[in-house]
């Protein structure tokens, strides 16, 4: 469940030293992320410089127009054709080649940004598959989509706009040189703006990065609530809590909303002076540059140039607070990212299941297991299960049942303790049965290699020909989501067949034929017994059941209390010796009456 104790930005402290560790740890993850795509961000960073030595050239074709082809005009009142031609050849080339440095550069950039965001979510997606089911049952579902989606796309949300301030960055240095060759109290008083711009960005990086970190944050926590809330629509409308989700998710996204509006706040705050500035030295640069046009210093066409030249640069230099605007974000992103990333792989616990040997199923030897370090599950448990046999775990509620099964089919790894199952493979069928948006086809072969004749018996044995010849389309009936479609008892015999077509050679029954009528399972556990005996592969099935007719068609009955095998015998003998096993059977016989 979604805690609503999240931080709220006042909470988060600003200090210089945090800012400028996270300022190192953006120039990290650009460090990082550039590596996945080297080629396609170097393409991108040579456009960008083509277009930032092109900026800084256009004003030498506008100073040439305006020297060697206005004035002249207005002084002279003639035209010089040949200028008019070089100044149109400098103008337009450059103009071309600018547009070209323009086109590679987004197209490459964009290219890079969504191929690393493919790539880092292809490495997250490959690293939470890889690990085992106990590491995602101690996670939200919800949370791992996020990490998956939203924060890799942000981790590269920085990638766009570094290639454009990389030409901010050449721009800078090259028209530095030329201004200052050109006139240098005008240059010294245009490269005055540069630190004074960067300064704002780099102060404003510090100031907003704290609330895209809790915007971020909060985005995962509401991807989490709304999952969870969704997947849970059935409890959430039949006890009628629409209200409480509400407002649960409500709360989530007022302290998001409360987060991004402080950034706005922020943004529109840098946004003003980054105006403002570059507006005054402007009319700075104009005073005084008429002055210098007086006294001869420079030309018309020098000054007019210069102007160009300043108001093309302050276009992209505000564009730059762009890439420092997505630093924070980015961060954000990549370090909840990292966090799934630098989790170590689990130990799968199918490796650590022995092969049983000849003529035995299944066996366990001094299994312990807990879910949390003061409760224990299941104790010394040792059992041994002759292939072959149709084998009953009978036990009350929470004595381990379905924490065995989970043991034996290697979902799960033993605190301490070996099991050993035989070549062939597990099988295991959850109580509750899930089934895909896809054909019933598909929901039985999972799309794996699966003959039609192999099909065919799972269903007969399942009990499942019937109604599968009922539906519209038979096997290639589309299930709605989760088999909402089928009815519980229905979902639970495509369960079953599904185990059945895929040949295991031991089948484990979490309480699977629960929504059975008792005349059905009696069918489909008569039927497993069938296989069980006249497969030469001697498939071997392990039921947990609570319905005595069940248990009493099982070949032996094993008995659990308190996580451990006390006793085991077929029904009838085990009945008649062992009062606490008769206690339970009887309380199971009078519920089914109640």
């Amino acid at each position: 469940m979604v805690q609503n104790n999240v931080a709220d930005v006042s909470d988060i402290p600003e200090s210089s030293s945090s800012a400028d560790s996270r300022l190192k740890e953006a120039f990290q993850l650009i460090r990082v992320i550039v590596k996945f795509h080297p080629r396609l961000f170097f393409i991108a960073v040579s456009g960008a410089a083509v277009f930032a030595i092109c900026t800084v050239g256009s004003s030498i074709g506008v100073r040439w127009m305006v020297d060697r082809v206005i004035l002249i005009r207005f002084i002279d009142g003639r035209l010089d054709a040949t200028a008019i031609v070089i100044g149109a050849c400098l103008v337009v080339g450059i103009g071309l080649l600018r547009a070209a440095g323009v086109v590679v550069r987004r197209g490459y950039a964009g290219r890079t940004e969504w191929r690393t965001a493919e790539s880092i979510t292809n490495r997250v997606l490959d690293h939470v598959v890889a690990q085992p089911i106990a590491w995602h049952r101690k996670r939200m579902t919800g949370d791992i989509v996020a990490r998956c989606g939203i924060d890799s796309d942000a981790s590269v949300s920085i990638l766009a706009p570094l290639p454009f301030a990389s030409s901010v960055l050449v721009m800078m240095l090259v028209s530095s040189v030329w201004m200052l060759s050109v006139d240098i109290p005008l240059g010294v008083l245009a490269i005055v703006v540069f630190p004074i711009l960067l300064t704002l960005n780099i102060g404003y990086q510090k100031r907003i990065d704290r609330f895209y970190a809790l915007a971020q944050a909060e985005l995962g926590a509401l991807s989490q609530a709304v999952h969870e809330s969704f997947d849970g629509v059935m409890v959430v409308k039949s006890f009628g809590a629409e209200n409480r989700e509400t407002e649960r998710l409500a709360i989530i996204t007022s302290r998001l909303r409360n987060a991004r509006i402080e950034a706005v706040s922020v943004r529109s705050m840098f946004e003003a002076a980054i105006d403002a500035i570059p507006s005054l030295i402007n009319i700075t640069l104009i005073v005084l540059g008429a002055i210098r046009v007086k006294s001869g210093a420079i030309s018309v066409g020098d000054l007019t140039s210069f102007i160009y030249l300043f108001t093309l640069l302050v276009f992209p230099l505000r564009i730059i607070g762009y890439l420092f605007s997505e630093i924070p974000h980015s961060v954000a992103g990549w370090k909840r990212v990292r966090e799934v990333l630098d989790e170590p792989i689990g130990r799968d616990p199918n490796d650590l299941i022995q092969l049983a040997k000849s003529g035995v199923a299944l066996s366990c030897m001094n299994v312990n297991y807990s879910h949390t370090t003061d409760s224990s599950v299941l104790t010394d448990l040792c059992l041994e299960i002759t292939s072959g046999q149709t084998v009953a775990i009978v036990g009350a509620t929470g004595c381990g049942k379905t924490t065995l099964l989970h043991l034996l089919s290697g979902l799960i790894e033993c605190d301490t303790g070996s099991i050993s199952v035989q070549p062939g493979g597990v099988g295991l069928v959850f109580q509750e049965a899930f089934l895909f948006a896809e054909s019933l086809k598909f929901n039985i072969t999972l799309d794996s290699q699966i003959t039609d004749a192999q099909v065919d018996k799972s269903l007969r044995i399942a009990e499942c020909t019937d109604f599968v010849n009922d539906l519209p389309k038979g096997l290639d009936t589309v299930m709605g989501e989760r088999g909402v479609s089928l009815s519980g008892g229905q979902r639970q015999r495509i369960a079953l067949a599904r185990a059945i077509a895929h040949n295991r050679a031991v089948l484990l029954l979490d309480d699977t034929t629960s929504a059975l009528d008792p005349a059905t399972e009696a069918r489909v556990v008569n039927n497993l017994r069938e296989i069980a005996m006249t497969d030469e592969n001697r498939t071997t099935v392990v039921i947990v059941a609570s319905r005595p007719s069940t248990i009493a068609l099982a070949d032996e009955v094993l008995y659990m209390r308190n996580g451990q095998i006390v006793d085991h015998a077929p029904h009838d003998v085990l009945y008649s010796r062992n009062t606490d096993y008769q206690e339970l059977i009887n309380a199971f016989e009078h519920d089914r009456h109640e």
